[in-house]
């Protein structure tokens, strides 16, 4: 009898890949991370004035866009001079500045997001506060129209605590209320960088400090970077991520202090060791530059 023939074998099933069907999602960014741009560069910056007196001398100094920046030097030393130079109100006689990668002349005509806010108020006393506060965008080339001027003013005065104080003129307010309306004058076109030249200088130390918590405010929900000049080194070590001393004239930046402390900073921030510690380092580079 012959034998029985032996069946072939099942084919085997074919094997699970073992590599997932979907792309496992990369571990790196797919878009690189480019650091920003400086809103503000100088270079070697110099600035004499008409008659003859050498002001700035040799400035070098980075802003990044969202910094806030403290200067802080003797007196006579230059700090107004580099504030107007950077806004394109002077012209500097040697060096480079460029604002917005633009000369400062053409990035005030041309870009237009820059704000300063002076030592004094210099609000017009026959126009209203909310006439005072609109008039930057009355003066832009291409203003917005009246509903959304209205609004951004309305914004500006909400923001700076005076919506109540709108239809009032300056001779009503007090000094701390007329620097309020001054910077909510500046911050009505939403300026990417502030300029600030002492404003709160001549204040009261309370008003003084409630108007510094109201800028760092502003500014943390803005987001706008910041050059303020101030002479008090407390303040400077409150408000700023790096505080730039000056040496006397014709001034040049010989110090650049790093603020390491937390935010928000709340005023007993002030108190604290960390903060005598910046304090006391900065107090020793301004004797140094002296």
């Amino acid at each position: 009898m012959s034998p029985v023939p032996t069946p072939a074998p099942a084919p085997l099933a074919p094997l699970v890949p073992l590599v997932p069907l979907v792309p496992l999602v990369p571990l790196v960014p797919l878009v690189p991370l480019v650091p920003l741009v400086p809103l503000v560069i100088a270079r070697g910056l110099g600035l004499r004035h008409p008659g003859g007196v050498l002001a700035l001398d040799g400035v070098d100094l980075e802003i990044h866009p969202g910094e806030f920046v403290a200067l802080i030097g003797s007196s006579g030393c230059g700090k107004s001079s580099l504030l107007r130079a950077i806004a394109g109100l002077v012209r500097p006689s040697s060096g480079s500045l460029q604002v917005a990668g633009r000369a400062p002349e053409a990035a005030r005509k041309q870009w237009g997001r820059h704000a300063f806010v002076f030592q004094d108020p210099t609000l017009l006393p026959w126009r209203t506060v909310r006439d005072n506060v609109a008039l930057p965008l009355e003066l832009g080339a291409s203003g917005p129209t009246a509903p959304d001027r209205r609004a951004a003013v309305d914004r500006a005065l909400d923001l700076v605590g005076l919506a109540e104080f709108a239809d009032t003129h300056p001779a009503e307010l007090s000094g701390g209320m007329r620097m309020r309306a001054s910077l909510a004058r500046a911050l009505v076109t939403r300026p990417a960088l502030l300029l600030l030249d002492e404003p709160f200088g001549a204040l009261d130390e309370l008003t003084r400090e409630h108007l510094d918590g109201e800028l760092l405010r502003l500014w943390q929900r803005d987001g706008f970077a910041a050059l303020a000049v101030t002479h008090s080194l407390a303040e400077a070590v409150w408000l700023a991520d790096r505080v730039l001393v000056m040496s006397p004239r014709p001034g040049r930046i010989v110090h650049n202090l790093q603020i390491s402390l937390p935010r928000p900073r709340p005023p007993e921030l002030q108190t604290s060791p960390e903060f005598m510690a910046l304090l006391a380092t900065l107090r020793a580079q301004v004797q140094r530059a002296a």
